[in-house]
C-alpha cells in the first residue's frame, strides 16, 4: 500500500519538473518572427546599449537568424553599418507591423564616415537579416511581420 501512495507524489514532482523546464525554455530566448510564412529566430535589441551595438563585430550571422530592434514608438529611423562585418538587409516596420521600407544589401563599413540607410517612413521595429533575404522573400511595402516574442 505504501508504494501506491508514493506514486502520485513522484508523479506530481515529475510533472512540476516538466512544467518548470517548459517555462525555462520559454525564458531562454526562443523569440522569432515570421515573414511570408518563413520563421527567423531573433535576438532582441530593446535598450539603447543593445541598439547601439547591434550586429557589430560579428563575422557571420547564421542562416534563419536575425536581430529585431524594438523602439518605443513610430519615428523615422536611420541605420548605418559602422563596424559591421556582414552585409545585411535592413527592414523597417511600423507599429502596425507593416513593412515601411527595406535597405537591401547594406554593406559592411570600416571607415569613419559610413553611409546611412533611412526608413521611407516612421517605424517602430527594425529587422536585420542576412543580405538577400528581402529579395528572396519578395518583400514589398505593406507586407506584415508576425512577432513571437516572450516578453510582448
Amino acid at each position: 500500500m505504501r508504494c501506491m501512495r508514493a506514486l502520485p507524489f513522484y508523479l506530481n514532482y515529475s510533472l512540476l519538473g516538466i512544467i518548470l523546464f517548459s517555462f525555462a525554455a520559454c525564458a531562454a530566448g526562443n523569440d522569432y518572427v515570421e515573414l511570408k510564412g518563413q520563421q527567423f529566430s531573433v535576438e532582441i535589441a530593446d535598450t539603447p546599449d543593445k541598439q547601439a551595438l547591434g550586429l557589430m563585430y560579428r563575422d557571420r550571422l547564421p542562416e534563419g537568424h536575425g536581430m529585431l530592434f524594438i523602439f518605443q514608438n513610430d519615428a523615422p529611423r536611420s541605420f548605418w553599418m559602422k563596424n559591421t562585418r556582414i552585409p545585411l538587409d535592413i527592414m523597417y516596420f511600423s507599429s502596425r507591423l507593416e513593412l515601411v521600407s527595406v535597405a537591401e544589401n547594406a554593406r559592411p563599413c570600416r571607415v569613419e564616415q559610413c553611409p546611412v540607410y533611412p526608413s521611407a517612413g516612421p517605424a517602430k521595429y527594425v529587422l536585420e537579416l542576412n543580405a538577400g533575404m528581402a529579395s528572396q522573400l519578395g518583400l514589398v511595402p505593406g507586407d506584415r511581420i508576425v512577432l513571437h516574442l516572450g516578453k510582448l
